[in-house]
């Protein structure tokens, strides 16, 4: 079987990963996150997904003798009217975000990449998430907790943002940062299984 790497940082994905039953390393994969000039949104999390997959992929060929590895990367994006909002850079920035998706429906994308020495398979994941009206006061005091601060569109479904949704159509795992159904059915196509930490007789 293939050792599996994860190209994130990101705690949620690791926590994801975990849930199901995949054993992982992680590796860092620093990438320019930048959008390219009339980039669709999908497109442009597909390509940096990919891009993160493949900047892991090509540290451990430095570092690792073989090739029996592969590497997982995901990106996630949310989207409102056809604009990416990325992380916010401050606080006027993420109230602004916030404000924006207060009472409307917007999409969160999020793509899976997963490349070894012979291949490379992407999944693009979409969801609608509906926001409640938000408070100006409710915004303010969500930013002063921290949460928002390296969170694609200013919020956390799985944190404290979770109060503002009032409905979701999709992949809930998804709008985290990894759809465990898109990508338990990717691991499988490289031969890495899920619940590999249960003992079965």
């Amino acid at each position: 079987m293939l050792s599996l790497y994860l190209a994130s940082g990101s705690p949620r994905r690791r926590e994801l990963l975990t849930q199901i039953g995949v054993s992982f390393n992680t590796i860092s994969a620093a990438i320019d996150e930048t959008p390219f000039a009339n980039e669709s949104p999908v497109a442009y999390v597909e390509r940096l997904a990919l891009e993160k997959a493949r900047a892991g992929f090509d540290r451990l060929l430095k570092s690792i003798l073989g090739s029996t590895f592969c590497v997982l990367g995901a990106d996630t994006a949310v989207v409102l009217d056809g604009r990416i909002l990325g992380k916010p850079v401050d606080e006027v920035d993420a109230l602004a975000m916030l404000m924006a998706l207060s009472g409307r429906e917007h999409e969160v994308l999020t793509a899976v990449a997963l490349i070894d020495a012979e291949r490379s398979e992407t999944r693009v994941v979409r969801s609608r998430v509906s926001f409640r009206n938000i408070s100006k006061q409710e915004a303010c005091l969500y930013w002063a907790s921290g949460e928002p601060q390296d969170k694609a569109g200013g919020y956390a479904i799985q944190g404290l943002a979770a109060v503002f949704v009032a409905g979701l159509n999709g992949s809930y795992s998804g709008v985290v940062g990894l759809p465990v159904c898109e990508t338990a059915e990717l691991l499988g196509h490289f031969g890495i299984p899920c619940w590999q930490n249960l003992n079965v007789r």
